[in-house]
């Protein structure tokens, strides 16, 4: 039998995570059967198929959802989220991964399952530092990470693309070649990664000359400067920003209510020791060499800081620790990890009990240079993974009458770079590239797409408003 008379079914079967348990005598399929294998499940679901969006009749109230959420955040906090999230159309898509993720769920998939972001648009890359201390550019929020259809990234992505296209002043032929360069750039540098070995691809990274490089000059221009910015956001830049001295003692600063130093838990046990308490069992989750690391810093002070969008009202909490000496500082960020919102309609699990292992996971999978401190534990029955406050981070900014549309469009084209990049280390690159295909006829579908979804988060954003204002929602006035 010829190696191309292989069925889609077994080729499909060697790509999931069971593959693992196989003997390593076992044969793998070739690079060319998977590509045929993807090729062939355009039968199944033709490329066009991703151009419909139908809004069901049994859609979740979007407000139901937002309300839902609530329910597991801090009350005090809750009207601070909603309030970041009726800012703008994007605000609202940022804040309403639940949202869109009920509506996009039912839709047809091809069944090839990725370490799915969860909470794909535009605002959630940028660069930060790896561990040789070079930049590189990538995903850099994993809180709902989880084994998923491919395709669901890519469709958020690409309606974040237009919803914030027009929330900073584009027409319909921008979000139109915002979302297509997305798409575009997802699906020629897939079937690049495709053609890589294993080991190549697990060591593979967009650094910041790749960056430059891919970028037209003016837009080149734009990403130097945050480049050169992020590099100067460092520990000790965050000392002189959040921290002060107190009796000779280096304190986290108040910004009541965004920064706030507590005292107690919820359960009445002084936060220092609790957190104390937390880091030494966070310690375990460290390998060995990060642990030795790790056990250099006192814990010297401890605040619960409000942080994005849709994590508003999750529990986050930063802490300020010291090394040799006071030029040695060390910022630590606790966030809570709660259930993916991905989790009740993925149809795949992840054997951790702890969801901010989840994160780890997910992140370690699919990031080229995970923060060293990264890592999990819990306190109080609240479970949470940690990574460091700020390293060598930074990203785009998108301001009405502020953002260059055709940078915008560029930097689309990273976003979605980086997003094949993170489904080519955990998912099978050929068989994505394979049902992609060379045309642009996925670009087109995932844009139509794109403009429906775009139509209706700007609907559930108006109903959101019209919550607001008859009370149904808690709003808090900005700061």
């Amino acid at each position: 039998m010829k190696p191309m008379k292989r069925t889609t079914a077994v080729i499909r079967a060697n790509a999931q995570s069971s593959e693992l348990l196989r003997s390593v005598l076992a044969p793998r399929p070739t690079i060319a059967e998977r590509l045929a294998a993807g090729k062939a499940l355009r039968k199944r679901v033709p490329r066009a198929t991703h151009a419909e969006y139908k809004r069901s009749a049994a859609r979740q109230d979007p407000i139901a959802i937002i309300k839902a959420q609530a329910k597991t955040r801090l009350p005090q906090l809750v009207p601070i989220r909603h309030a970041r999230m009726l800012v703008s159309p994007f605000a609202f898509l940022r804040g309403s991964a639940a949202v869109m993720i009920a509506d996009i769920a039912p839709a047809p998939v091809t069944g090839m399952n990725v370490q799915a972001c969860g909470d794909m648009h535009v605002s959630n890359f940028g660069v930060f530092a790896s561990a040789e201390r070079n930049l590189v550019f990538g995903i850099n929020d994993f809180d709902e990470t989880f084994p998923a259809p491919w395709e669901w990234d890519v469709k958020r992505l690409a309606a974040s693309a237009v919803v914030c296209a027009r929330f900073v002043g584009g027409d319909k032929a921008d979000g139109e070649a915002a979302a297509r360069q997305a798409v575009k750039a997802y699906r020629e540098r897939i079937r690049g990664y495709a053609a890589m070995g294993h080991l190549e691809l697990w060591y593979e990274h967009i650094d910041g000359s790749d960056v430059l490089d891919a970028l037209s000059s003016k837009a080149r221009r734009a990403a130097e400067r945050v480049l050169t910015k992020a590099q100067t956001r460092t520990h000790l830049q965050v000392l002189e920003r959040m921290a002060e001295l107190v009796d000779d003692k280096q304190r986290i600063v108040e910004d009541r209510p965004l920064i706030v130093r507590e005292t107690k838990t919820q359960k009445g046990r002084s936060i220092i020791q609790a957190i104390d308490l937390f880091l030494q069992g966070y310690v375990e989750s460290l390998p060995w060499d990060r642990r030795h690391l790790f056990g250099h810093y006192q814990l010297l002070d401890v605040a619960r800081k409000v942080v994005g969008v849709g994590s508003v009202g999750t529990r986050c909490w930063v802490t300020l620790l010291k090394g040799a000496h006071d030029d040695d500082p060390l910022f630590l960020q606790f966030k809570e990890a709660q259930p993916s919102v991905l989790a009740p309609y993925a149809k795949t699990t992840m054997p951790y009990a702890n969801e901010g292992r989840r994160v780890v996971v997910g992140q370690r999978i699919i990031q080229g240079a995970p923060d060293i401190f990264l890592g999990w534990g819990e306190v109080d029955g609240i479970q949470y993974y940690i990574r460091q406050l700020r390293d060598m981070k930074g990203g785009a900014e998108f301001l009405p009458g502020a953002t260059i549309m055709s940078n915008f469009i560029e930097y689309c084209g990273l976003c979605g770079w980086a997003l094949a990049l993170a489904h080519a280390k955990s998912g099978d690159p050929a068989m994505i590239a394979g049902y992609c295909g060379k045309s642009e006829e996925l670009d087109e579908a995932m844009a139509t797409f794109a403009h429906a979804y775009a139509d209706q988060t700007e609907r559930d954003h108006a109903a959101m408003l019209a919550a607001a204002k008859s009370k149904q929602l808690s709003v808090a006035k900005l700061f």
